[in-house]
């Protein structure tokens, strides 16, 4: 559709809605949906950051069904609770958007559970988190997963040599695998759905190179990445935009 914006988004009053990460794209989404009337859970690792991100869209929105939940991608202990919780306080959910990730932080870092922290938040904790939340996406009505991969995917190689860049960490390259394999598990979710007659369906999204903290929070703000984003501000698209 040429020229969309959130006005074309139809009435989805009764749709439940998880998204994770509470600032960029994670909040422009959660106040998009916020705003057609879905119920949505904003998920993040930082309750203080979401709290205020919760403050903000009700504030906009102020019939907006929202709240926050405890979640880090970087623990799959987090991710399992956060998994018991929604499943004993709710009976379905209708779309789950794996969007939080993390971008080339300059020196190789871990998870909780020892994975490199790229590969292991953007591709196995949200793989992990899908897995959780499947019992429920499975009881939805026409369920949705959206997994963010992005244009880096392009040029990403899976390294099963060193998938965890244990011998040779080079920030891009280890942040292009991983979302190459964001793009495999999108794809290889909706092959299983329809094998097994799940109902669910898998969506790939590249959000363009949008203005968040995304650089600067894993580059860092001095990095020469992260002086680009806020010198040449004007060449990344507005994070509503890519949302």
């Amino acid at each position: 559709m040429r020229k969309w914006t959130t006005s074309n988004i139809p009435d989805i009053r009764g749709r439940s809605f998880v998204v994770t990460g509470t600032g960029g794209l994670g909040f422009e989404d959660a106040l998009a949906l916020a705003h057609a009337g879905a119920t949505v859970i904003l998920a993040g690792r930082n309750p203080g950051k979401g709290a205020e991100a919760v403050a903000r869209i009700k504030k906009e929105a102020p019939k907006a069904t929202i709240s926050f939940e405890a979640l880090d991608l970087a623990d799959l202990a987090s991710i399992a609770a956060f998994g018991e919780r929604l499943r004993s306080q709710h009976d379905h959910l209708d779309v789950l958007i794996n969007n939080a990730g993390v971008m080339m932080p300059p020196t190789r870092k871990v998870t909780s559970d020892g994975f490199e922290l790229q590969f292991g938040t953007n591709y196995l904790g949200h793989f992990a988190l899908t897995a959780h939340l499947l019992p429920l996406l499975r009881k939805g009505d026409h369920p949705r997963v959206v997994t963010l991969s992005s244009i880096a995917a392009r040029d990403g190689r899976i390294a099963f040599d060193d998938l965890q860049a244990t011998h040779s960490y080079k920030p891009m390259s280890v942040y292009s695998q991983s979302k190459l394999a964001c793009l495999m598990f999108a794809l290889e979710l909706q092959r299983r759905s329809e094998a097994g007659n799940w109902g669910i369906t898998s969506i790939a999204a590249h959000p363009g190179i949008s203005r968040t903290d995304l650089l600067p929070n894993g580059a860092g703000a001095s990095s020469i990445l992260g002086l680009a984003r806020r010198i040449l501000w004007f060449l990344f698209q507005p994070a509503a935009q890519g949302c």
